[in-house]
């Protein structure tokens, strides 16, 4: 194909907002319904813990787009924590990923995705969907994203649109319906719907754990930041945009839930929309488990897109393997970063275990985007006079969000201190790796020989060399300061 050896800015303005929306619809709105509504214990209570989970996600965006947009360099919150907190905790940050926060979530979607293609089949199984079935289908689908994401950026895009358009008409099926019943008068379950006596405020935080949940992923979106055309425009207002847009889907979704789904029928089911869709929708009830598959699997791709680049930046870095900076010299994908996750996340499918890796590590989760935000008012002290094309005003809100963010550990924790330990345990495993495989520069030549011979052999094995283009600077400040809120 010719041309330098790089990775191109070629993520438009569709591009980015279908990432964002595609990459955060996942499975969650088909399932985090129950466990928001057993928390809250009433439906009005529940649709507001929706509306505060949105607004909550939105001022994370704000903080991430004005990340985004000031700093050069992909990577997202591995490279915000590396250049505030240091290259130990963005390398903990990659290392937890690696052991379950990333690898076990990719092998659990996968799960998902292949019981909710194969439920419709084995209805009349005992034991539902066969284990071998469920992950062997589970396996091909972690190669096809995989194998995607190594051989073409535009293929990438592509999928991305067809599933996010995919998932949205599935949503939109489940919304028509349930407007066209609300229409007709179903809305005796909105009854009482604010009832306080029903509330147990000491669950609440766990009602905000369940819709958070289905809200994660926006998190990610900047880490491409240097393919994306165009991102101190783009960025802003594109991600904004989306987390809006996603927010009023889950609303109008939930509230067509309630519709048609007492509260007591959502709260014994495991698949709200596969409850809605036999309540509703009929002998077309199979189109919602095939929904719940492509959401997933579409969430899928916008993950392994954008962790890929979290691990090319953490090579080029040299906080993780250099193999990992290489791109491919035809397909101009980071195609050893793509791929590093696969065996681990496929190695995980023949074990139950992998649903207690990430119990363990969930609150590091919140940990690390506390650490992200926290840098933003960091770099405003020390990089005053950087270029920001947007800027959060007032400085309140990362405070605000990251008050939110320690709630969040701090309730993770109190809830199940032992999970959380473990998790501890996991993450802090990872320093001795960085002592010896990062910060001690003089091994014996012997071992540094054998280390420059695996990565020649993967190199001409994955035909992948070094970018032509490397950034080097994490913040222009060649120009005074030229920020401007978000219009």
């Amino acid at each position: 194909m010719g041309g330098s050896v790089a990775l191109r800015k070629q993520v438009n303005v569709l591009d980015y907002f279908v990432l964002v929306v595609g990459t955060v619809i996942g499975s969650g709105i088909f399932i985090s319904p129950k466990g928001v509504l057993q928390n809250t214990g009433t439906v009005g209570w529940a649709l507001i813990v929706w509306v505060v989970c949105g607004v909550f996600s939105t001022l994370g965006a704000l903080c991430y787009a004005e990340l985004g947009t000031s700093v050069q360099k992909s990577g997202g919150d591995y490279t915000y924590i590396k250049d505030s907190a240091g290259p130990i905790f963005a390398f903990l940050r990659l290392w937890s990923a690696v052991l379950g926060g990333r690898t076990a979530g990719d092998a659990v979607l996968s799960i998902t995705a292949a019981t909710y293609l194969t439920s419709p089949i084995f209805t009349d199984c005992e034991n539902g969907v066969p284990f071998a079935i469920t992950r062997m289908l589970a396996c091909a689908i972690l190669v096809a994203i995989t194998f995607c994401n190594s051989v073409s950026v535009p293929l990438t895009r592509k999928v991305q649109i067809i599933f996010t358009v995919a998932k949205l008409l599935g949503l939109a099926i489940i919304i028509t319906s349930g407007m066209v019943l609300l229409i007709q008068g179903n809305t005796s379950n909105f009854e009482n719907a604010f009832n306080v006596k029903e509330v147990d405020w000491k669950k609440l935080p766990l009602a905000f754990y369940s819709g958070l949940f289905a809200f994660t992923g926006w998190q990610s979106s900047v880490s491409i930041t240097e393919e994306i055309i165009n991102p101190a425009k783009t960025i802003p207002k594109t991600i904004i945009a989306a987390i809006a847009f996603v927010t009023f889907v889950y609303v109008i979704t939930n509230v067509a839930y309630f519709v048609a789904l007492s509260p007591e029928e959502v709260l014994k089911s495991d698949a709200v929309a596969v409850s809605y869709g036999l309540r509703v929708l009929g002998n077309w009830w199979l189109l919602m488990p095939l929904a719940v598959a492509l959401s997933v699997i579409g969430s899928m791709n916008g993950t392994f897109f954008t962790a890929s680049r979290q691990f090319y930046v953490a090579g080029r870095d040299g906080q993780f393997p250099e193999v990992l900076s290489m791109v491919h010299i035809d397909r101009k994908t980071p195609l050893p970063a793509a791929t590093v996750l696969l065996p681990i996340s496929s190695l995980m499918l023949v074990s139950d275990s992998i649903y207690s890796l990430i119990n363990f590590l969930s609150f590091t989760v919140w940990t690390f985007v506390a650490m992200t935000i926290a840098s933003l008012p960091y770099f405003r002290w020390k990089y005053p006079d950087a270029k920001r094309p947007f800027k959060v005003v007032p400085l309140a809100i990362p405070f605000i969000f990251i008050l939110m963010s320690v709630f969040m550990v701090a309730g993770s924790i109190y809830s199940a201190p032992r999970n959380a330990l473990i998790g501890v345990v996991m993450t802090l495993s990872g320093v001795p790796v960085w002592f010896i495989c990062v910060w001690w520069q003089n091994k014996p030549r012997k071992l540094i020989k054998v280390f420059d011979n695996i990565t020649i052999f993967l190199q001409r094995t994955l035909c992948v060399v070094p970018p032509d283009d490397v950034i080097d600077k994490t913040f222009d400040v060649t120009e005074d300061e030229t920020s401007s809120k978000l219009e």
